[in-house]
């Protein structure tokens, strides 16, 4: 699973098919974040059934192969493009190219599932709104730090049985650690990357939207900073920001490159939820020092206080979630409107720590 490298996270969980083999085939491109390695598991223990990879560098491809044998090699991205029988193309691809090649999955026919953040701009995210409307299909995105955690999932169906409330703020902090030597040249580049709020932040705002219930939010303050890396300019290894969201409910968030190198796991994220009857704390990858990695929720209320491991018993029900959605049309999994305000908000957060400026 490799919990000390963020880059290349990719849990395993049980398998829970939801289709019958063949019945969902799709395909990978362009692997330039480990992340396609949790995507593609996740596709794969639902039942998706995976018939071909591409990306343009050999050595890239053959270690996929490798990994997924079940994967032919495609000899470019239009065989994938062209192939009916595919019902999705899973991606990771450098995150200022990922709406471009969605833009072409969607026209082909086709769902498309990227890493986040699933843009970098907010003319790409317009741009994609529009493809979307046009073709009807799905433009999917891994917002792994809730989808692929038990207890960040777990949360958010104990918030919706009304386990604490109505909840009033969330705060969330993403330390994650920077292993500067194993990054490519691209993770330095801003323009590539889109600025820390825009990359980390996006998960942080997909999770407040899903746990207060929001549709919308206004960003109040965000700022970002290169604190310690003065030989890598492109960097930004810290920022802040915080919210208003459309339910009243507010939030805080922390995202940075500093996770220390004696700590077992890629970083000590952690999200805080305040309700009107209740508060829970998701221990979402450690639960310092007594376990590693963890998966745990904190979860106090009027009756008193409780401890819930979720490591190995919630599962990953997005995956099987978004395949259904995929092929009947359903928003169960996460609705189009929710991915897209949640990159949406992140992008207008980063644009204040940017310019000083709202739009």
């Amino acid at each position: 699973m490799g919990i000390d490298d963020g880059a290349n996270y990719a849990p395993e969980g049980t398998a829970r098919a939801v289709v019958e083999p063949g019945e969902f085939k799709f395909a990978v491109a362009c692997l330039d974040h480990g992340h396609i390695n949790g995507q593609t598991n996740g596709l794969i223990e639902a039942g998706g059934t995976l018939t071909h990879v591409y990306d343009p560098d050999p050595k890239k491809v053959s270690d996929f192969c490798d990994r997924y044998p079940a994967a032919a090699p495609a000899d470019s991205i239009e065989t994938l493009l062209e192939d009916t029988e595919l019902a999705l193309i899973a991606s990771a691809a450098i995150p200022n190219r990922r709406a471009a090649l969605g833009l072409r999955v969607l026209r082909s026919g086709k769902n498309y599932f990227t890493d986040k953040s699933p843009f970098t701009t907010l003319e790409q995210l317009a741009e994609v709104r529009a493809v979307v409307e046009e073709t009807g299909q799905r433009y999917f995105v891994y917002f792994s730090e809730r989808l692929h955690n038990e207890a960040a999932w777990r949360a958010g169906e104990l918030i919706h049985d009304g386990a604490i409330g109505e909840v009033l703020h969330v705060t969330c902090l993403a330390p994650h650690r920077l292993s500067a030597a194993t990054r490519p040249e691209w993770f330095f580049d801003k323009e590539a990357y889109g600025g820390i709020i825009t990359d980390i932040g996006s998960h942080q705002v997909e999770q407040f939207l899903t746990y207060a219930g929001c549709d919308d939010a206004t960003v109040n303050f965000a700022r970002v900073r290169n604190c310690t890396h003065p030989e890598y300019p492109g960097l930004e290894d810290f920022g802040e920001f915080s919210l208003t969201g459309s339910t009243g409910a507010g939030f805080y968030s922390r995202v940075d490159w500093y996770t220390p190198d004696g700590l077992e796991v890629w970083g000590d994220g952690r999200t805080f939820i305040v309700g009107s009857k209740g508060t829970l704390e998701v221990r979402k990858y450690v639960d310092l020092g007594r376990t590693a990695p963890a998966s745990r929720i904190l979860w106090t209320n009027a009756d008193g206080t409780d401890v819930i491991d979720c490591l190995g018993e919630i599962g990953y029900p997005f995956f099987g979630q978004m395949i259904l959605d995929s092929l009947h049309g359903s928003e169960k999994a996460m609705s189009q409107a929710h991915i897209f305000k949640s990159a949406e908000i992140s992008m207008r957060a980063q644009e204040l720590a940017d310019t000083g400026e709202r739009e």
